[in-house]
């Protein structure tokens, strides 16, 4: 996505708004890349039924930590990746749903008083 230099005019507030859900869109779609990862992840390595995979994958996923206890090594190995995973994911969602609302601080603090609407 492209952003507006500093020296154009800021965007309405409308065509702002527009941009912001466009961009929780895609942390939306994100996060729900990063669950079904993890379910289809706990499905397979940790033979759990596919309720029992979603459970343990959003609640990795939000940091709230397992439900089930992982048994053998494969398990365990998915379990701390996706452990990982899920905390890189979460600083990601949060930059791109963030950035627009920091760009228009920052542009507006640095926009020159003739390009303000």
């Amino acid at each position: 996505m492209i952003y507006e230099h500093r020296s154009h005019r800021l965007r309405t507030w409308p065509e702002f708004l527009g941009r912001a859900a466009r961009h929780l869109l895609w942390g939306l779609g994100i996060v729900l890349a990063a669950v079904g990862i993890g379910t289809v992840g706990y499905h397979v390595a940790g033979g759990l039924g596919w309720l029992d995979a979603f459970l343990n994958a959003s609640m990795i996923l939000t940091g709230m930590g397992p439900v089930d206890r992982m048994e053998t090594t494969p398990a365990k190995l998915f379990s701390a990746f996706y452990a990982l995973f899920s905390g890189l994911m979460f600083v990601a969602v949060t930059g791109v749903v963030l950035t627009p609302w920091v760009h228009r601080l920052l542009h507006w603090v640095h926009l020159d008083k003739g390009g303000m609407n």
